[in-house]
């Protein structure tokens, strides 16, 4: 259904202002790339350290320490995870979507970064494999990995149907941060913050430019790798939409775990050292 427009009669030149060519708005021939080589390289000889399994419609927090790799996998059915990052010295460093959006596009794979919040922003991890690349764009506009949308919560979702839903993603990324930190989930909740959407197929609709979801093409032993550029606190929730080929927030739908694995490599890639915070000198001079 299209939205309602209000009736205005176009000037001559509509066609002409619309051929404008577009202009990228961050240019990123500047942006230093990491070196997926060397990476890949230092995975030869590591070591897997710890793993964490995820629940159905739950959260689990876990630690990634600098130079070391983590995974989300897929490991019993088609499932979606909502993934956030903090910086695990302090969570007031958080993984920024809309500027990873900015910088990468709507969605990600394999060489691209998860960036951190102003003032900080560096970044937090890059992503070194992705067995979905395969997938690429569909015909609808579709791929897998979004930054574009924001999380299930309770909040939009009293909002739509007039009803309480404690398992949307941002509920469990709420009490698995609390139940991490030792915190009330009141005083942890504003550090919950938009998502990577793991394995989500998502784009927005050609006519009406709403975000749609459609069934996910993970599938078990599917799965996201990426590299700690900084000592990492994760939090990963298996939405309860499950793979979201119908609800976003559901009781119904068929919901299966995740697991994230955790490995520790012999040394770390060739010429890397952890990113430091932003040199901006935060002068905002007039």
């Amino acid at each position: 259904m299209k939205r309602a427009r209000n009736e205005v009669t176009e000037p001559q030149d509509a066609e002409a202002r619309r051929r404008i060519r577009p202009v990228i708005c961050y240019p990123v021939d500047t942006l230093p790339r990491p070196d997926i080589a060397a990476y890949r390289a230092a995975r030869e000889g590591w070591k897997k350290v710890s793993e964490v399994v995820v629940p159905p419609r739950d959260a689990r927090c876990f630690q990634v320490p600098a130079g070391s790799f983590f995974r989300i996998v897929s490991i019993e059915g088609p499932q979606v995870g909502d993934l956030n990052l903090w910086s695990a010295q302090d969570i007031g460093e958080r993984f920024f979507s809309g500027k990873t959006r900015a910088l990468h596009g709507t969605h990600l794979s394999t060489g691209d970064q998860l960036w951190s919040n102003l003032p900080h922003l560096r970044p937090m991890a890059t992503i070194t494999h992705d067995t979905l690349d395969w997938y690429g764009f569909d015909e609808y506009g579709g791929s897998v990995h979004d930054v574009i949308g924001t999380r299930c919560d309770p909040y939009t979702h009293k909002l739509l149907s007039g009803h309480e839903y404690h398992h949307c993603c941002h509920s469990n990324l709420t009490r698995a941060l609390a139940q991490r930190l030792g915190r009330p989930k009141e005083e942890v909740e504003p550090a919950v913050h938009d998502v990577l959407n793991v394995f989500m197929c998502t784009g927005f609709t050609r006519d009406t430019g709403q975000y749609f979801m459609k069934a996910s093409p993970v599938r078990p032993g599917d799965y996201l790798e990426f590299f700690a550029e900084i000592d990492l606190l994760g939090a990963l929730s298996a939405c309860p939409g499950g793979d979201c080929s119908t609800e976003h927030s559901s009781d119904l739908a068929a919901c299966h775990p995740l697991l994230v694995e955790i490995y520790r490599p012999k040394a770390p890639p060739l010429g890397w050292t952890s990113p430091p915070r932003n040199g901006y000198s935060r002068r905002h001079e007039d």
